[in-house]
């Protein structure tokens, strides 16, 4: 073992500026420099000086349209009744066994949730534990099958 491959085991405590020239950076100027602006106060973030009369903030175009109040939250994956006609009779549905069976992508299912909805026909009994609309909750019961709510 070499020395620079050894563990660090002591911290160094953050250098407290401007007490005094006995903390190691304090006194006249405490690592400011000289003068101007930047040595006497905090320059915001949006200051972008004197020769330039808007700020970038106020440069910036309004959002306009139609879609300027939509939130900007994903809605979930919609998989319609048809797909489940794929599955073995009694089979229990959850995210998993739409993953596994390549109905849904794995990264999106899991981001932004799966909904149900009651397209298509469904002629096997299935358990259903997924978010589902009324019309395909309906269809799930009537062809024997159950929705487990979670």
């Amino acid at each position: 073992m070499k020395l620079n491959e050894l563990p660090k085991i002591t911290t160094k405590k953050k250098k407290i500026i401007g007490r005094g020239s006995g903390s190691g950076k304090g006194g006249h100027t405490v690592g400011r420099g000289h003068k101007g602006q930047k040595a006497r106060e905090k320059i915001p973030l949006t200051f972008t000086g004197t020769k330039i009369k808007k700020s970038l903030l106020k440069r910036l175009p309004l959002q306009r349209g139609k879609g300027k109040l939509k939130s900007l939250k994903s809605k979930p994956i919609i998989v319609n009744l048809k797909y489940f006609n794929l599955f073995k009779e009694g089979e229990t549905i959850g995210l998993e066994s739409l993953i596994k069976k390549g109905i849904v992508k794995e990264r999106e299912a899991k981001k932004l949730g799966v909904k149900i909805l009651g397209e298509g026909e469904i002629k096997i009994p299935l358990k259903v534990a997924l978010p589902c609309s009324q019309s395909a909750a309906r269809k799930i019961k009537k062809a024997g099958g159950e929705v487990i709510k979670n």
